[in-house]
């Protein structure tokens, strides 16, 4: 199986681990499955930290990709391919472009995105399957 991280699962995997879900954690931690971390994940970071919005001492945002690589995570960048083809989700009222970055990816590439947010069942209209 293919999982998506989504921001908040994968800060969970990165210190908070208490925090994940017992079946999230045995998924991403099965050798069996691949697990993936976009950048899209780390620009989201990256600016919530710059704004005040997020702590994520003792680690810096510029650590992370290294982290999730450490942690056996497979980092995906955002292709032209699905940057140019957003517009063809279905779903218009949640406008969060991270959620919607990530919401996309996962459906593009096939995969099952990993995340606690109840605002991403509006996108399974569009074929997105959560965990």
């Amino acid at each position: 199986m293919k999982y998506l991280l989504d921001t908040h699962a994968f800060l969970w995997a990165t210190g908070k681990s208490k925090l994940i879900p017992v079946n999230i954690a045995a998924a991403i931690s099965d050798p069996g499955n691949e697990v993936f971390v976009s950048a899209v994940t780390f620009w989201e970071i990256a600016i919530k930290v710059r704004l005040g919005k997020l702590d994520i001492d003792p680690q810096r945002p510029g650590d992370l990709p290294a982290k999730a690589v450490e942690l056996g995570f497979i980092l995906l960048g955002l292709s032209p391919e699905e940057a140019a083809t957003m517009g063809d989700l279905a779903e218009n009222t949640h406008f969060d472009p991270f959620d919607r970055v990530l919401a996309w990816q996962a459906i593009f590439r096939n995969m099952v995105l990993v995340s606690r947010d109840p605002e991403f069942e509006r996108f399974k209209q569009d074929g997105l399957e959560v965990i």
